[in-house]
Parts: C-alpha cells; sequence; structure tokens
C-alpha cells in the first residue's frame, strides 16, 4: 500500500529523506514471492520480531540502539521492542508498539498515541505488543511465518519471533526464511537511491580525512574525524562496522581496530595508510577502504603495491555482469596480484602454477568483495544448493553465487604482508620455490593496500557508488592541495 505524503524519514539539513514506500513495496514484494513459492497456506501471516533495547552487562546504562535487519528492511522502525504482522493474501501490514508506562513520559518523554505510529511509517493497522496475541487470533491466520535461518555469513541463526500465547497459532518457521533473503538480495530503485547517499558522505568523510592526516597524529585521530564528518554531514549516527584505520604494519592486520588494537597507533612518516570505514544512514551501510601514503607521496615500492591492487580492482569492475561467477572473480583478481608481483621481483616463475599451489592466498587470504545492503555482510551470499570452495582465500569469500542485476557488492582486493603467513609459505617447498625471499624481506613491515569500493550491478555492468581518488596521481594531486577547514560545530 502507498505511504502518506508525510511518512518520510529525514534528520534535516541535507540528509536524504527516505519514504515509507521503501518499506511498503519492500513488503509487496515479500508476499509476491511468498505467493510464488510451492507450499504456501492461504491465509499466512508474516511474523516478524524487531529489535529489543538492551543495557550495557548489568547496569541501567542504555546500548545505542540499531533496529535489527530484517525488521528493519519491512518495516523501517526506528523504535525498538517492537513487532510487525503482514497478511500474505492482502498484504496488509500491522505494527505492533510497547504500551509504555506512565512514568516514560517523565524520563523519556512524550508517549504518542498509536495513530501517531501509525502515520509515521504508513501501515494499516497499529495495536499494542500486549495485545499481538488477540489481534492475530482475529485474524484467523492458518499459519504464522516466522523467521529462523542461518546467516551463511556469520553463521548465526537469526532470531525467531516469540511472544506469549503463540502456542495457539499454528507456526511455520522454515517457510519465510529463504524467500526474505532473496527479496533483501536484489535492490529496489529506491534502496539504491539510499546505498548512493550512504557512499557519497561516506566518500567525502574519506576525502577529509585523506586531507587532515599527517605523521605525528594517532590512527584514532582518523577515524574521530571520519565519525565526525558523517554524523554532522550525513546525520549517520552509526557506523557501518568498527573503523580500521591501520598504518605501517598495522596495515597488515585485515580487521584491525578491534578492542585488543584499538587505532592507537601513532603515525609515522613513511607509513601506508589502510582505512576501512563506512557510515550507515536508516541501516544502509557503506564499505569503503583508502590506501594511501601518510606524507601524501608514494615510495616507488609503495607505488608497485598500490598499482597492483588497482589494476586488479579494474579488471574486476570491467568483468562484472549478470551471470558471472563471483568465485571467477575472485581468481582473476588472484592472477592479477601474482602477475604483478612477478614484476615487482618478489615472486618468479608460472603465475599458472602458483595458482595451483594457492599462492594468491598469501597474499590476499580474504575474499573479492561481499553482498552489501542493510547489513556490511548482507544476507544471500550462499542459498541452499551453493556451497563455499574449500580452498584458501575462496574458503574466506563471502559469496559464492552468480552475480545478478541490482546486487550491491564489494569489491576490495589487497595485497598484504602478514608475517606469519609469509612464513608459512616459506616453509612450504611447494610455495616457497616462487618466492624471491631477498626482495620480499624488503616489503616486511610495509603492512598492505586494500581498495574498496561499493558497486551496483546493472544490467550490462556495473554502477559504481565510490567517489574517492584512485590513481596514485590523483592522490597525490589531490593530498597535495591545501585542506579546507573543517569545523567541529
Amino acid at each position: 500500500m502507498a505511504a502518506s505524503p508525510q511518512a518520510v524519514y529525514w534528520l534535516g539539513n541535507d540528509t536524504l529523506r527516505v519514504s515509507a514506500a521503501l518499506f511498503a513495496e519492500n513488503r509487496r514484494r515479500l508476499c509476491e514471492g511468498l505467493k510464488a513459492k510451492d507450499g504456501l497456506v492461504p491465509q499466512s501471516v508474516v511474523l516478524l520480531q524487531g529489535g529489543e533495547q538492551t543495557q550495557r552487562y548489568c547496569t541501567d546504562t542504555d546500548q545505542l540502539f540499531r533496529q535489527e535487519s530484517f525488521f528493519h528492511w519491512a518495516f523501517g522502525v526506528t523504535e525498538a521492542d517492537c513487532y510487525g504482522a503482514i497478511d500474505v493474501d492482502s498484504g496488509k501490514s500491522i505494527l505492533f508498539v510497547p504500551k509504555l508506562p506512565e512514568s516514560y513520559a517523565t524520563w523519556m518523554g512524550e508517549i504518542y498515541p498509536k495513530e501517531h505510529f501509525k502515520t509515521k511509517y504508513a501501515v494499516d493497522e497499529v495495536h499494542y505488543t500486549c495485545d499481538i496475541a488477540d489481534v492475530l487470533s482475529n485474524m484467523s491466520p492458518a499459519v504464522l511465518l516466522t523467521l529462523r535461518g542461518q546467516n551463511t555469513d556469520s553463521g548465526s541463526i537469526c532470531r525467531e519471533a516469540s511472544f506469549e500465547g503463540i502456542s495457539r497459532f499454528t507456526v511455520n518457521n522454515i517457510f519465510l526464511h529463504p524467500v526474505i533473503v532473496e527479496c533483501r538480495l536484489i535492490k529496489t530503485d529506491m534502496e539504491l537511491e539510499v546505498l548512493r547517499y550512504t557512499n557519497r558522505i561516506s566518500s567525502e568523510a574519506h576525502k577529509m580525512v585523506m586531507k587532515h592526516v599527517r605523521p605525528g597524529q594517532k590512527e584514532y585521530e582518523m577515524e574521530s574525524l571520519f565519525q565526525h564528518y558523517c554524523y554532522k554531514k550525513g546525520g549517520m549516527r552509526h557506523t557501518s562496522y568498527t573503523c580500521i584505520c591501520g598504518t605501517g604494519h598495522n596495515a597488515s592486520v585485515l580487521h584491525y581496530g578491534h578492542a585488543g588494537a584499538p587505532n592507537d597507533k601513532t603515525i609515522t612518516d613513511g607509513d601506508m595508510c589502510l582505512f576501512d570505514m563506512g557510515g550507515e544512514y536508516y541501516c544502509y551501510s557503506s564499505d569503503i577502504t583508502c590506501s594511501f601514503p601518510a606524507n601524501g607521496k608514494f615510495t616507488a615500492d609503495q607505488r608497485a603495491i598500490y598499482e597492483a591492487v588497482l589494476k586488479s580492482s579494474r579488471a574486476v569492475m570491467a568483468a562484472i555482469r549478470p551471470g558471472v561467477k563471483w568465485t571467477d572473480m575472485h581468481r582473476l583478481a588472484d592472477r592479477v596480484h601474482l602477475e604483478e608481483l612477478v614484476k615487482i621481483g618478489i615472486l618468479t616463475g608460472s603465475v599458472d602454477d602458483m595458482l595451483r599451489v594457492h599462492l594468491g592466498s598469501i597474499f590476499m587470504p580474504h575474499g573479492l568483495g561481499h553482498l552489501l545492503g542493510i547489513d556490511v555482510h548482507d544476507v544471500g551470499g550462499y542459498p541452499e544448493g551453493i556451497e563455499r570452495i574449500d580452498e584458501p582465500g575462496l574458503r574466506s569469500l563471502r559469496m559464492g553465487r552468480l552475480v545478478q542485476e541490482r546486487m550491491v557488492l564489494t569489491v576490495e582486493p589487497g595485497i598484504y604482508f602478514i608475517n606469519h603467513l609469509l612464513n608459512q609459505a616459506l616453509a612450504n617447498p611447494a610455495q616457497s620455490c616462487f618466492i624471491n625471499n631477498q626482495v620480499l624481506a624488503r616489503f616486511r613491515g610495509f603492512g598492505g593496500v586494500r581498495i574498496e569500493d561499493d558497486i551496483a550491478v546493472t544490467h550490462d555492468g556495473i554502477e559504481l557508488l565510490t567517489c574517492v581518488p584512485r590513481t596514485v596521481e590523483e592522490i597525490e594531486a589531490f593530498m597535495a592541495k591545501p585542506a579546507k577547514l573543517f569545523s567541529p560545530v
């Protein structure tokens, strides 16, 4: 059903207006997908449970709430502790919100009537969560379709809706998951518009960081600047994931920035920076990595490694179109990396022979890229019938299926000098025979280079969503220009 004109999410200023029509369209697509699947029982009702407000350990300090992704995709609701139901036959949408105690008004603000949420989210009905069993009983569903299935990226099982009185209903928790995952996989025009926005703001934030980085600063200062820009200019209270601000050797730590390595090194002259950061707007993600020298000028070795990765990035993006195998794109990046490492002198011999012993995974142990959407590692990478390839590198690839139009993907090849992987390769005669250890020694401590762009697949190629300087010449020219003052207020 159409969203009302006032049903728009907007944080003011120049932030993006997102219509509730986006979520109405998602619900419509879900109903169509369910009806097209064999075995759907007439009078089925989808029931989704939103995220709950949680506290920090045993305290009363609230964690910053972020909506559960499947629930957000279907309803776009920002509040915690809600449920949503969709009558599959008619498409009717029902939102259930908590009935708040009177004390809420003292501590948390105005208690809104149900009509407020009906208007805000353009749903057909709103009821209280305490009445969910009675409301659903009045609908007389033949079956409640609840969501249970494995996230093939994390291995975790998504949370199935539950409420007091659910035992009164016939419940099917198998039917819904594969259908809603396939719906999330393919992005609508409205979803693509939000993802363009997250990429534009995050790209601008990366450029701001690139302008302000200086030897002597701390890595976390760059994280702080990125987050500030995204929030101030883009209304992005959340980042899509923990920011990675690796410099020098830290650029070889693939998920640097965690609690044990919290972006706390001092940036030194001569360091390569690998900054992997993405802002999130209304739960839609971005995921961008920029690599560049802290002092703004590439050394010969830095240039050689950077241009090797850029070459593989551009080769992959030129090859992507609907119908190609994502595993083939990963293998293409591997081949380009090995060819370029031969030119640099780190490797010697036949690239085909190197591929047979998986030498590429020593320098790029992660997958080429992944699906992107409401989650930074979005769902749908390995549907039933598609298995991971159990080979180094490919076993870490987060998607194994054919590329389809309207998928949004990251393309993020990288070359890293990770000591323990290099040592393993040197101890393996099948791999060490290709390695020139004297040249390799020059790159110990180099860190790594990753170039990560977000793309939307079109009918004959891609739309590049990310917009940052990419060539060596572009980066050096951009960093050489005086930085415009960015006021924190």
